[in-house]
């Protein structure tokens, strides 16, 4: 089914004043993601992307998170969420959106799905409906409107404080979405008014217009019943993420994933893992991170958006936008930087941090090393104490290390500089120009001994006690 004549409207705009936050609500993050981009997502998933965004609080942040990707339109007063679809009236008019279908969301429920969009659409077309609501049955559905149902489809929304006692037995909740023939909707705004205690213009007061007015309105019940789920506070917040976080460890345990234990697990729902990989405690994966087949992960590993291939052992490392080929073994303690690329069977031992570099495969990088801006070759073995000196205070240089290398403990590699394959730099070596292939780089000077400088300091220090 074509959805080139849908669109879709994302109410964004609401402040979340228990969250005691400068942020806007739909900007709190799930599982390291802006509420807002998960319900962004699926409509993109859904074929649904011609979007319009509706900011309000703090509309800036908005604007600058959505940036060109799509239309957003400002809501001055936040006077309900009628009026904050209203804000889109003029942007909805345009052909081809007019004549066809609009879908309205709430920015800060992130669990609706592609499915559960595409579904819903479906039955909104083929019954020929006005509105369709999506609505989930829950066990509990308190503080939820209820929605009342005919012969001929939905004929109306009572609010839980508004219910009577048979109507708050009904477990048919209102998520809060709606598909809406869009000149139907139109229509139904221009007459909502705002007659309650809170001078607000409800959106589920166009569903009582267009049902009084004889068109059709019906419901979609999402099979999944997480698309209700919303936050207003911090508690909420939280338990979103709980559910997120358990759902997303669900898929990865029916993949054959491993996980020993949960405690401090938290995988980003765009992350891959492989087959036989073990997640171990602390371990946060996050972005598009892809984990290969038999890896061993943590515990206490963060890896954002970087690509790990098969067999890697990585041990409290921290990884960003990189990539880690098979068979490496890298922890603990070890700090990737992005746009670095760690080559198969590579070794890294504790306290290296890699930024900006290629290291070679079979190399190993024992501890208490820095390499930055560089280039390593194969087999290449460092000392303890290394660091490319990559930094001159206004510009960063490169240095390349060739195949089988052997750098020194305490060697500085002042770059610009090149080690050529085969050579050798002595320990406590300070190199300043490139080194030939084979060639030992030795820089040490006279040893001299002062007799009786310490027995002196060491008075003089007393003194001062």
């Amino acid at each position: 089914m074509s959805n080139l004549s849908s669109c879709a409207v994302i109410l964004a705009g609401g402040q979340g004043k228990r969250m005691k936050s400068e942020l806007p609500k739909p900007m709190f993050e799930v599982l390291g993601e802006p509420m807002l981009e998960w319900v962004v997502s699926a409509c993109e998933k859904a074929a649904v992307s011609d979007l319009c965004i509706v900011k309000g609080y703090n509309a800036q942040v908005i604007e600058d998170y959505i940036g060109d990707r799509y239309t957003t339109v400002l809501q001055p007063q936040r006077m309900g969420t009628g009026h904050a679809v209203m804000m889109a009236i003029d942007w909805l008019k345009e052909s081809p959106r007019i004549d066809g279908n609009v879908l309205i969301l709430c920015g800060d429920a992130p669990f609706i799905n592609s499915e559960t969009i595409t579904a819903a659409l479906e039955q909104h077309i083929r019954q020929e409906n006005a509105v369709t609501i999506i609505t989930a049955e829950v066990n509990d559905p308190t503080g939820y409107g209820r929605i009342l149902r005919g012969q001929n489809g939905v004929t109306g929304i009572v609010e839980d404080k508004d219910a009577t006692p048979e109507q708050k037995a009904i477990r048919e909740i209102n998520s809060g979405a709606y598909w809406f023939r869009t000149k139907d909707l139109i229509d139904a705004l221009g007459e909502i008014k705002p007659n309650n205690s809170q001078g607000e213009y409800y959106l589920t007061d166009s569903v009582y217009i267009l049902i009084s007015g004889g068109k059709r309105a019906d419901a979609y019940i999402s099979p999944d019943k997480k698309v209700v789920l919303g936050a207003n506070d911090r508690k909420a917040l939280l338990m979103l993420n709980d559910t997120a976080r358990h759902a997303v460890i669900e898929k990865h345990l029916d993949n054959g994933v491993e996980f020993l234990c949960t405690d401090g697990v938290s995988i980003g729902r765009n992350v891959k893992i492989g087959a036989g990989t073990k997640i171990l405690q602390g371990t946060i994966l996050r972005g598009n991170t892809v984990i290969g087949n038999d890896c061993v992960i943590g515990p206490n590993c963060l890896i954002e958006n970087c690509t790990v291939g098969d067999g890697v052992t990585l041990n409290s490392v921290q990884a960003y936008e990189s990539a880690v080929d098979d068979g490496a073994k890298i922890g603990p303690f070890v700090h990737i930087r992005p746009d670095s690329h760690i080559k198969a069977k590579v070794k890294i031992g504790d306290f290296v941090e890699v930024k900006n570099s290629t290291i070679g495969e079979r190399t190993s990088v024992a501890h208490l090393t820095y390499i930055g801006d560089s280039d390593v070759g194969e087999n290449v073995n460092f000392g303890c104490g290394v660091v490319t000196v990559n930094y001159d205070g206004a510009n960063k240089y490169r240095t390349v290390i060739g195949d089988n290398a052997f750098i020194g403990c305490n060697t500085n590699l002042v770059a610009p500089v090149k080690i050529g394959a085969m050579a050798y730099t002595a320990a406590g070596t300070t190199v300043t120009k490139d080194v030939p292939d084979k060639a030992l780089a030795i820089d040490r000077g006279e040893l001299r001994f002062k007799d009786g400088f310490a027995e002196r300091r060491l008075k003089n220090r007393l003194n001062r006690k």
